[in-house]
This record gives C-alpha cells, structure tokens and sequence, in this order.
C-alpha cells in the first residue's frame, strides 16, 4: 500500500544528489517508496513502484459472488415485501423496512459493478450457480408459505427464513473474500458480512 500511494501521489521524481547515474543522455526516473513503520523511504525505479501495485482484476470468483448476491439479495427483497401487510410486530415490521433499504442500494452498486466491468469478464469461466442453490435461499414452498402465513405465524416463520437467509449471504462474501480478487468486490463483502451479521444477532433476540 505504501508503494501504491508513493507511485500515485509523487510519480517519477529525481534530484541531483541521489538520481541514479545517466547513460548517454538517458535519464532514469525513480519514486521514493515510504518504508514500513520504523524503516527509512527508499528510492526505486518506476517500473519497480509500478509491478508492486497490486493488480486488482476481477476474477471468475468475483463475477460469480456479484452475480448470485443479486438475486441472493432479490428474494430478501421479495420476503421484506411481504411484510407491511402480513406481520403482527412492529418490530419485525422495522426490521424488514431496514433489510429493503439497504439492500435495494447495494443490488444498483452490484449491477453497477457488472456493467464497468463487463470487458474483464474471464473468458470461459464457470461463475454461473446453474441449478446448484445459493446458501441460504428460501424454497418456492417456503416462500408461498410465508405469503399465506399472517400475524405471529408470520413474524415466527418470516425470522426464522430471513436468519437463515442471512447465514447464507455470510458465507457467499466469506467465500469471495478467500477466492476473489477485486477490490471492491472485496469491499461489498466486507459491508454484506458487518450488516447481516449484525442483522442475525437482532432477529436472534426478537
């Protein structure tokens, strides 16, 4: 990181006293590198601060984990919307308006992501799920039972699905995190695991 920000801040920088020797009018351009906490900065060559920039191109992995979370995400959305008619606590009312509103951003952030990265889709990869299901996805039986259900019933089985439904998210991100590469991917990841771990522990107590 300390390289990446000395190639972007400062560029190619020389001074006479330190500049490496010139050949036939050839001159060299050279970064000066902060050092870890405790080391001296160091002076390198561009080409050297430019191959230790991390090379951040999606991978298979991050194409796969963008495109599952948004429908993973899809059917959050679909369950949340049931609830303003059908639950009985105000509480699980509260809950459901919170999970929408934070998920409907970060599905236009996912689409988003999709569409800038389109050309650096690996060629040939297998990120498609198929018909293998995603951790943590309702059945079509479980969420037409969870249309009919009403009152308590709903509350009861609406939190018990949408935990689930949240472990499921928190492994997908955990497993982008190990097998991905992108950075943002990373950090959409991040956000899903913080936010739905957190949103486990309150559906835990109500």
């Amino acid at each position: 990181m300390a390289v990446t920000a000395a190639v972007l801040a400062l560029g190619a920088c020389e001074s006479e006293s330190d500049a490496p020797a010139k050949s036939k009018g050839t001159s060299i351009a050279s970064v000066v590198a902060p050092g870890k906490p405790g080391e001296p900065a160091r002076t390198i060559s561009a080409e050297e601060a430019a191959k230790s920039i991390p090379d951040d191109s999606p991978n298979d992995a991050d194409f796969g984990y963008v495109e599952m979370m948004i429908e993973h995400h899809g059917q959050a959305l679909t369950m949340t919307a049931l609830a303003p008619g059908r639950a009985e606590s105000v509480k699980v009312k509260g809950l459901a308006e919170r999970i929408a509103a934070s998920q409907k951003p970060e599905i236009t952030a996912m689409r988003g992501w999709l569409a800038n990265h389109s050309r650096d889709k690996p060629k040939g990869g297998h990120h498609e799920h198929g018909s293998e299901p995603m951790p943590g996805m309702a059945t079509e039986a479980q969420l037409k039972q969870l249309g009919a259900a009403k009152g308590k019933a709903f509350d009861e089985l609406f939190l018990k699905l949408m935990i689930v439904h949240h472990e499921g998210a928190v492994t997908m991100a955990a497993e982008a995190l190990s097998t991905g590469n992108n950075i943002l991917v990373q950090e959409m990841a991040n956000d899903v695991i913080a936010q739905q771990t957190s949103e486990i522990g309150r559906m835990e107590r109500l």
